[in-house]
């Protein structure tokens, strides 16, 4: 199948049997095309030996460390094809990956994302209020994937407002003449999970204010490395926003630059789940076998999206478990998972926990 006839499946319908035969049809695909296409990815192929009538299921296909991407430059694509270049998110001094995109590739994470956050929060475009500040979008030196997200995310919105100036501080009176303006229609917030918590509830809280958010949807997403040093679980962080704006639905999700636009939304249970555009494996740390439900391990993310670079088959730094599949409570098909933090001595890399570093 094409990527744009994947895309025309329902994002949460695909059972586990269906779901297993389309990933591994489509990412034994992807694993040839960037063998034959990045030199270096084929090399490490051969290294382990990778013969693709080895692979069985799902769980037998390769995976390259996410770390590689911020060691190497690989992508499947001549240079003159590079239509973007993304970077995650770093601390200074840190090492960043870079993302090579080709125009297909940028827009099907474009798409992709479309089908997710349309099938999650309904598909009609709300105002938004991005509780970041306007500069994070036009200032190149700052941190390109969360300007990404923004920019993104910012699709969903048909009149947008920045909730903080350069400087992080609340803009209290616009924001409140922003919910005056739309009062009655929903309101999309988006931000990165420490920003909100630091310059906006915080700023909410202290001054004593209250804004009528009843009609609301906060989606937020990064690391939350410094909010549990702060003993902030994500259910304190949902009830403490609710107490200041009576915000009724605060959504998590999890992603990174490095698979953009395969994103991970948290369903009404609180759970984060896999789409029918990618998939997530958690593996044992001692010899990377795979973990039963309930089991914690190392997060894989697959996805049949990267064409233009080898990034569609992750092992991730980040610790996690799987819930269940097929049987959330929510009713919707597919994988459920629970992201339980970064690994011991793993780098700092979400958006929301590398601006954290400097506080």
């Amino acid at each position: 199948m094409t990527y744009d006839e994947i895309l025309n499946l329902e994002p949460f319908a695909i059972g586990r049997e269906e779901k297993r035969r389309l990933m591994t049809a489509g990412l034994s695909e992807l694993t040839r095309h960037h063998q034959q296409q990045c030199s270096l990815y084929g090399r490490m192929l051969d290294t382990i030996g990778y013969q693709e009538s080895a692979v069985k299921e799902l769980e037998d296909m390769p995976f390259l460390p996410v770390r590689l991407f911020k060691e190497l430059e690989l992508k499947s694509i001549p240079q003159e094809d590079v239509f973007k270049v993304m970077t995650s998110s770093g601390t200074s001094g840190q090492q960043v990956s870079r993302i090579f995109l080709d125009r297909e590739t940028a827009g099907n994470q474009q798409k992709t994302l479309v089908r997710i956050f349309e099938s999650m929060t309904g598909a009609k475009r709300m105002p938004m209020i991005i509780v970041d500040c306007p500069s994070v979008v036009k200032n190149r030196a700052m941190f390109s994937a969360r300007g990404a997200g923004i920019l993104g995310f910012s699709m969903f919105g048909r009149k947008r407002i920045y909730a903080l100036d350069d400087d992080m501080h609340l803009q209290l009176d616009a924001v409140r003449a922003f919910i005056d303006e739309h009062a009655g229609e929903r309101i999309f917030l988006f931000g990165f999970t420490f920003m909100i918590w630091q310059h906006f509830y915080r700023a909410l809280k202290e001054s004593g204010v209250h804004l009528d958010l009843r009609n609301a949807v906060l989606v937020h997403g990064g690391g939350w490395k410094k909010l549990e040093q702060e003993a902030v679980s994500p259910e304190e962080f949902r009830s403490a926003l609710r107490e200041v704006t009576g915000i009724p639905r605060v959504v998590n999700y999890y992603g990174m630059v490095e698979q953009t636009g395969c994103i991970y939304m948290e369903c009404e249970a609180g759970h984060l789940h896999a789409s029918t555009y990618s998939d997530v494996i958690v593996r044992r740390g001692n010899d990377f076998s795979p973990a039963a439900i309930g089991e914690k391990g190392i997060l894989q993310v697959v996805s049949l999206l990267p064409h233009s670079y080898p990034g569609h088959s992750m092992l991730t730094e980040d610790e996690g478990v799987l819930l269940g599949e097929d049987d959330c409570p929510c009713g919707r098909k597919g994988k459920y998972f629970k992201v339980l933090g970064r690994l011991k001595n793993a780098e700092l890399r979400g958006c929301s926990d590398t601006y954290a570093a400097r506080f």
